[in-house]
């Protein structure tokens, strides 16, 4: 093998180990053996069942990028403004000492610069002449291939999938299209689109999670069906992890544009009273037009009333401003920050999730089945509520010692109320589904005849359940 006699030219934002891997195809090469050029430092990243990742990253020393760039035949200047990992350091090589050779290091791409996903194997055919396998650093407002109809899956995740075709819903690539007006609309009010993308995922993705209960959503079980190839069949709920992000995509869109909307803010303002604050309605204006906006004329009230979720922290932050309230220590600008429990999960860890739960005796899709979706919603929404509440209570230690005790116990009280309706909810549900309630008793420290006594007494039977 000649170093440089065939040129293998970087993909934009690629991996620096999927370049490494095109170079050894190229030469015709067994992985293992082009490896060999460097001094490796640690394992090649593996999932939990022993597979290889997808999204391993190599980090390399000044000698391991020339030996590299030497490969490739490509200069390293024009490596370092393709391969975000190339001129990074890490301590396991800077350590070196009395070691010779080019060095190199093992890591996972998320963990080095961001996510990464599969790179469209025919658009990288256009460039190498055949269709080839690349890996790189792209945002989930960047996976969709236009050219090829294609949606671009997350590579951190332990399965064979690559891309989604996308060519029965081309909603999902005018979205894309669209998405480049909000990001120029995001600059001129000074946010950084990450950030408006960020919410609106976030927004959208819980109202996703809660579409299950929704009898009248038709839009996205229609998509689900059609980019797992026509029908998801038994394996719903994987698929379900999987077209999650590209089934949303019109939806985040256009949500993240009515985010940045002011006439949009100023319906959040007029919904709060205003000048005369009231807590938000249930049929107010904005979720109102919000839920047209997307397609949806009856979500406004759904919306409206899910307490503790994004979208009510976001209108939250909007009222806050207009009235001068100090963005709390902290957050970063209360107006696009998501909190950490209200972020989405990713594609990866809702498919570690489904594979635990298979290992789990009794586990699965029970409860969902078993447990009518009208009370799986209202024990969701007192949960939040609860948990809203606390929140809020963090800041409640101001004023005089009477103030400050009276504040606590009100919220507290409302919260104890919120989580001993959301436990009666719980207990009735597994008993429906046909829970022992013996079993049930353990679990809420009661005896059977007790709990059966609670159940059937009426009135407000909640406020007597201890958890």
């Amino acid at each position: 093998m000649v170093p440089g006699i065939l040129r293998v030219s970087p993909f934009t934002r690629e991996t620096t180990y999927s370049l490494v891997g095109r170079v050894a195809a190229r030469y015709g090469l067994n992985e293992a053996a082009l490896l060999t050029h460097w001094q490796w430092r640690g394992h090649r990243p593996r999932h939990e069942g022993g597979a290889l990742r997808a999204d391993a990253e190599v980090v390399l020393d000044a000698a391991g990028r020339r030996v590299l760039a030497d490969l490739c035949g490509v200069g390293e200047e024009v490596l370092g403004r393709a391969l975000p990992a190339w001129g990074l350091e890490d301590e396991k090589l800077a350590t070196r000492t009395g070691e010779g050779g080019p060095g190199a290091v093992w890591r996972v791409g998320g963990a080095v610069v961001g996510p990464v996903a599969f790179g469209c194997r025919s658009c990288a055919g256009r460039r190498a002449g055949a269709p080839v396998r690349v890996v790189r650093y792209a945002q989930r407002w960047e996976r969709v291939c236009a050219r090829h109809g294609r949606w671009l899956l997350d590579a951190d995740a332990d399965q064979a999938l690559e891309f989604l075709d996308l060519r029965g819903l081309p909603e999902v690539v005018e979205a894309q299209r669209r998405w480049a007006g909000v990001v120029r609309r995001a600059v001129r009010a000074g946010v950084g689109p990450g950030e408006v993308f960020s919410v609106a995922w976030a927004v959208v993705c819980r109202w996703w999670d809660q579409a299950l209960e929704w009898p009248d959503e038709r839009v996205w079980p229609a998509r689900l069906h059609a980019l797992a190839g026509g029908d998801a069949g038994g394996d719903f709920w994987r698929w379900r992890a999987l077209v999650r992000d590209a089934a949303v995509f019109p939806e985040v869109v256009e949500v993240a544009a009515s985010l940045l909307d002011p006439v949009m803010a100023e319906l959040v303002w007029r919904d709060s009273g205003a000048g005369r604050p009231r807590a938000l309605p249930a049929d107010g204006t904005f979720c109102r037009r919000l839920g047209e906006r997307v397609g949806r004329p009856w979500l406004g009230p759904l919306a409206a009333v899910d307490y503790g979720g994004p979208l009510i922290a976001w209108m939250g932050a909007v009222i806050r401003r207009r009235r001068g309230v100090a963005v709390p220590p902290g957050h970063r600008d209360g107006l696009w920050w998501v909190r950490q429990e209200l972020q989405p999960p990713s594609m990866a860890a809702q498919l570690r999730a489904l594979t635990k739960e298979t290992r789990l005796p009794g586990s699965g899709t029970a409860w969902r089945s078993a447990v009518a979706p009208e009370r799986r919603m209202l024990i969701n929404n007192l949960l939040d509520d609860a948990q809203e509440q606390l929140i809020q209570l963090r800041g409640a230690q101001r004023g005089s010692s009477a103030e400050a005790a009276e504040r606590l116990l009100k919220g507290l009280g409302y919260s104890i109320g919120r989580l001993q309706e959301a436990a009666r909810e719980t207990v009735e549900g597994a008993l429906e589904a046909g829970v022992r309630p013996e079993d049930v008793a353990v679990w809420v420290g009661m005896s059977p005849g007790a709990l059966a006594g609670l159940l059937g007494a009426g009135g407000e039977p909640a406020r007597q359940i201890e958890v």
